[in-house]
């Protein structure tokens, strides 16, 4: 299903396809990116490299809140990366890019810049 638009977004999957609290891994322009689609509705694409250790794993964390941030963490050292900006609360240096994303109809499209 990856198509991009004049614009840059590059539509990665069906809403339905991601289980509401839980993320997805795309391919974007190369680039591996976890697309987070939550329980109320909202939508969160970081990059889905662990920058700690370089694996791809990041879509599989757990989401959840930790002191107001939305965040996941990452399943290999429990750091907690925001969702909203890609940094590590635990560690800022290990910040990853936070990606635009939205919905459009049924389908869930990203693109790189600034969130």
């Amino acid at each position: 299903m990856a198509t991009k638009d004049c614009a840059g977004w590059m539509s990665v999957c069906a809403i339905d396809d991601i289980v509401p609290d839980t993320g997805v891994c795309a391919l974007v322009d190369g680039e591996q990116v976890a697309v987070f689609h939550m329980a109320s509705g909202e939508l969160y694409a970081i990059d889905n490299v662990d920058p700690s250790t370089g694996a791809a794993v990041l879509s599989r964390g757990l989401v959840g809140d930790l002191g107001g941030h939305v965040v996941v963490a990452s399943p290999i050292h429990k750091q907690h990366f925001d969702l909203c900006t890609g940094e590590c609360l635990e560690s800022p240096a290990l910040a990853v890019h936070a990606w635009q994303v939205r919905r459009e109809g049924d389908t869930v499209q990203v693109r790189r810049g600034d969130a």
